[in-house]
């Protein structure tokens, strides 16, 4: 039951009538349909009045207020039954159908389109890709349909010529996955513009009209008959995109408007006659047509004009009449438009059909049906096309009638509910009348057009008067003399459910036969377009080839009505009863007898009356149980009374509800859905804390199967390396174990592969070995000591010129004291000696340090050739041209620093206490280029460490290229020195 609206509108739902009579069903209709509430409950079925104007009810606002909301939580609307039908799919894993009926212009198509767009709008929360895109193509196809389906009509400027069935295929998540449509296209071209074709003539490019051959102009067409259309380009282009949404390709959507275009030109083909021939008067049209269907012009005049024949093994082409010609491009137009919108429907059905699903994968399939199909229909000349409509309304009437007032009943009856039988019109007999073999309209109709030789329509109305005259529901004029309202050997009547309808019998017998001739289905076969070649498979067969005769058209309607029937009856329906207020199309008139008619023949009043009598919901007692069992101790987990019946009696008894229901045999019935509601309230409730104690539970089951397994893995793990750090340390003890023989000291010893963890253990152990004292003393022990002190200098200098110069000079012996050698000075080496003498007694050094010939500069930049002496004590500046004359003696302790250059040039600069600094560049080496560079630095860093205690004077300070370096008593490793001797 609705709540949440003012008694203003009117009662929300009329099973809350104070009285269940006609007047007030028809006052609360009228009184809300004034008030702009266009919908009403019967409670769980929905009353919808066309409004005949837009109304700001379907945006994504009131969606909202409406998912996942009971019926009665909310005012009465399209998407409260779209959202019952939704949840009752996914709580009970149950098929849903929601039935739309009412007559043509009751708004069903909107209808549809609404619920549709509320399913898309509530599935899919997580957005999923292709989900959306399965939702997209649903909507869309609703757009394409509509186009290529529906009409304008005196009655209605949108009315469906086809019935359409479309199945919302689910996962067990509730998003939609895929579909399938079925259609019921009855109505051909000529009872109305279908949308699509006043589209392209409207609102198609001017590019695209030229290359169909069309003109712009409606008035120009003879099977275009209304217009008026707004919009019309926009709709164009949107029927265009959304086809290529769903997946058509260009040629395909291409070819759909030249077919469109082709229907146009035959409508305007004329034929006439010269003596006995039959010709075509606009020629040109033929070439036109061969160019749209991409085939041969003069078979497509063959094929307008002749019919080939087969008598026995000859065959002959005969020529049509005038008459005959007519006919033929009538019916070809007709079949084209019907195979186009059944290969639209099935190319849809291609593209959104589910795929590769496997239930024991992705669990059960589940279905919403949405049926929109055509309403009852009473023109001023109703003809087989209203017939077989009406017929399809007379089978959703019976089907309505099935389930929800007569089924229902007679559950009362076999469950032992107490209940007041209600009287209904059960329709069944007019279905009967209809579909009935042997005896019914449709199998008389059958009969008749199987019969040899020319058979009339006026035949096929004497033989219905000859079955039928008896029966109560039929009656024509012959039957009924008196009824002027009939035309003799024309027309007949039927009283159907929704009131007397007359129909004329003309073209009963062509339009069930729908023959069209063989010649039309090769031509179109033949065509080189591969998408109009596949609409027409038949064509293929020979002229000589037999074939079974084909199912008429009321046959194959009437299978099509009986299958969806089945269909839906297998489904648990929701309803949608739909009612047209006026004819004029007025959002403010409400016509009482007009609207009172459709309650009646809806049987409106009677669904309320069983629904005030009845209960609004029922269920088995074990299924009841296994939805419900978890609100009361007495049943959970399970229950321990004699019978389920006595545990349902338990349940609802502990939560107060044993006035609102009634136990039947093997049913509980529950009267008012607010019990149901509540009942599921308290369901989500518990399931909410039964979630919670399972996923405690199986938490804590994992937490240990976890433990268990780390635990286990860290023992595996630990053990593991263990072994892998022993089996290294072995190794690499076996390796090493006799490095003191070997010669190299095991330099050439591969070290093996350490496992991951003791990888930086591996850098510490190499670090050590390298490192080691031992083998930096192996190296050195049998040194003399005047290696050992060269060996100490150039470690001097590595450390302080390490990096700062190419070439150090300490890969080769130092000599020292290089002027006394004959190779720098082979001539005058005597006489330094004798003044290097002279110098020790007269200073008292003990040793030279270092001697060579030098270029001295000046500060007027005057380059002289002189000699260095350095010895313990001074460092002496001399002119070799004068026999080594000492010119200059500088006292070691007075200089402070010296200066050398990155380069190659060996340029020294002495820097000294009184500024007067000694600016020399080392020469005369032999051989030439040999560097004395890094020896020179060595042994004034050696002399100075060993003269000049560490800390009471500061150490000589080395420049390189302006940076300064300090020295103090070498800092190298006892292995880098190791390394040092090894190169020597």
């Amino acid at each position: 039951m609705a709540e949440h609206e003012s008694l203003e509108f009117g009662k929300a739902d009329f099973v809350l009538l104070d009285n269940v009579s006609l007047e007030e069903f028809m006052a609360n209709l009228k009184l809300r349909f004034e008030k702009g509430r266009i919908y009403t409950y019967i409670g769980e079925v929905v009353v919808s009045v066309n409004p005949y104007r837009a109304m700001n009810i379907y945006g994504r606002d009131t969606i909202e207020q409406y998912k996942g909301r009971e019926l009665y939580e909310r005012p009465p609307h399209l998407f409260a039954i779209a959202d019952a039908a939704y949840k009752a799919m996914k709580r009970r894993n149950k098929d849903t159908c929601i039935v739309i009926s009412g007559e043509s212009g009751a708004g069903k198509t909107e209808a549809s389109k609404y619920i549709m767009q509320y399913i898309a709008a509530i599935t899919n929360p997580s957005q999923r890709a292709e989900v959306e895109r399965v939702k997209n193509m649903l909507l869309k196809s609703n757009c394409v349909l509509e186009a290529f389906g529906n009409a304008k009509t005196n009655r209605n400027d949108n009315s469906s010529r086809f019935g359409k069935y479309m199945d919302i295929n689910f996962d067990f998540k509730g998003d939609p996955i895929g579909g399938h449509i079925n259609n019921y296209l009855l109505e051909k071209v000529g009872g109305g513009v279908f949308k699509c074709i006043f589209q392209l003539v409207k609102g198609a490019p001017d590019a695209q009209l030229r290359s169909l051959h069309i003109q712009r102009d409606p008035t120009a067409y003879t099977y275009i008959k209304v217009g008026g259309q707004i919009k019309v380009f926009a709709d164009f282009k949107a029927v265009t995109d959304a086809m290529k949404v769903i997946g058509f390709t260009t040629e395909e959507i291409q070819t759909v408007y030249k077919i469109l275009a082709t229907i146009l030109h035959l409508g305007n083909l004329k034929f006439g006659s010269d003596g006995d021939v039959t010709l075509i008067e606009n020629s040109k049209l033929v070439s036109v047509l061969g160019d749209l269907l991409s085939t041969k012009d003069e078979n497509v005049e063959k094929a307008l004009l002749y019919r080939t024949v087969a008598t026995g093994r000859d065959v002959i082409d005969k020529q049509h009449t005038h008459q005959e010609a007519s006919y033929g491009r009538d019916a070809l137009a007709k079949a084209i438009y019907e195979r186009l919108f059944c290969w639209i429907v099935g190319r849809i059905n291609d593209i959104i059909e589910v795929k590769n699903y496997d239930a024991r994968v992705h669990g059960k399939n589940t279905v919403i049906g949405v049926l929109d199909i055509y309403g009852f229909e009473i023109f001023q000349n109703n003809s087989f096309e209203q017939f077989c409509i009406n017929y399809c309304n007379e089978k959703l009437q019976q089907l309505f009638i099935q389930l929800v007032l007569k089924q229902e009943q007679e559950e009362y009856e076999r469950e032992g509910i107490p209940w007041k039988h209600i009287d209904y019109f059960n329709n069944q007999i007019i279905v009967d009348l209809v579909e009935q073999q042997h005896k019914g309209i449709f199998a008389v109709l059958d009969e008749a057009c199987m019969n040899v030789g020319k058979v009339t329509d006026e035949m096929f109305l004497q033989a219905l008067n000859g079955k039928l005259a008896k029966h109560a529901h039929y009656t024509s004029r012959k039957l009924s003399p008196t009824d002027k309202n009939l035309e003799f050997d024309r027309d007949f009547r039927i009283r159907h459910y929704a009131g007397n309808v007359a129909y004329s019998v003309v073209g009963f017998i062509d339009k069930n036969k729908d023959t069209l001739f063989q010649d039309f289905k090769r031509l179109l076969y033949n065509s080189s377009n591969p998408v109009l070649k596949a609409m027409w498979p038949e064509g293929k067969l020979r002229i000589t080839e037999v074939t079974k005769r084909p199912l008429t058209a009321a046959t194959l309607f009437k299978n099509s009505m009986i299958s969806l029937v089945e269909n839906l009856a297998s489904k648990e329906p929701y309803y949608v009863r739909c009612i047209k207020p006026n004819d004029v199309k007025s959002p403010l008139l409400f016509e009482h007898e007009r609207c009172k008619h459709q309650v009646e023949y809806l049987g409106l009043l009677e669904n309320v009356r069983v629904r005030r009598a009845g209960f609004a919901n029922r269920q088995l007692y074990p299924r009841f149980l296994q939805r419900y069992k978890m609100i009361s101790e007495f049943t959970w987990p399970n229950h321990d009374l004699p019978s389920d019946k006595e545990a349902v009696k338990r349940l609802l008894q502990g939560c107060g509800f044993e006035h609102d229901v009634a136990y039947g045999k093997t049913k509980v019935f529950i009267r008012t859905p607010r019990t149901i509601f509540s009942l599921e309230e308290q369901r989500a409730e518990m399931v909410k804390r039964i979630v919670l104690f399972l996923q405690k539970v199986w938490r804590g089951t994992l937490a240990r199967k976890r433990y268990r397994r780390m635990r286990a893995a860290h023992i595996i793990i630990r053990a593991y390396r263990r072994y892998k750090v022993k089996s290294y340390i072995r190794e690499v003890n076996r390796r090493f174990k006799n490095v003191r023989g070997m010669k190299d000291h095991g330099k050439h010893v591969k070290w093996p592969t350490p496992p991951k963890v003791l990888r930086k253990f591996e850098d510490a152990l190499r670090n050590i070995y390298n490192r080691s004292e031992w083998w930096a003393w192996t190296l050195i022990k049998d040194l003399s000591p005047e290696q050992l002190v060269q060996i100490r200098a150039k470690v001097a200098t590595l450390e302080c010129l390490k990096g700062q110069r190419a070439d150090l000079g300490l890969q080769r012996a130092w000599e020292g004291n290089y002027l006394v050698s004959k190779k720098d000075s082979p001539g005058t080496a005597s006489s330094f000696t004798l003044v290097s003498s002279d110098l020790q007694r007269k200073d008292k050094f003990m040793r030279v340090l270092f001697s060579c010939n030098v270029r001295k500069i000046n500060r007027f930049n005057k380059a002289e050739d002189r000699a260095l002496l350095i010895t313990d004590r001074h460092l002496y500046k001399m002119d070799p041209v004068k026999q080594y004359k000492p010119m200059k003696s500088i006292p070691l302790y007075n200089v402070t620093g010296v200066s050398i250059s990155p380069g190659k040039d060996q340029l020294v600069v002495f820097h000294t206490k009184d500024n007067r600094d000694l600016i020399v560049c080392l020469q005369g080496m032999v051989p030439a280029g040999d560097s004395r560079i890094g020896e020179l630095v060595g042994t004034l860093l050696r002399q100075c460490s060993k003269l000049i205690p560490v800390g009471l004077i500061p150490p000589v300070a080395l420049y390189v290229a302006g940076e300064k370096f300090v020295s103090s008593r070498g800092t190298l490793s006892s292995l880098e020195s190791a390394k040092l001797l090894h190169k020597s």
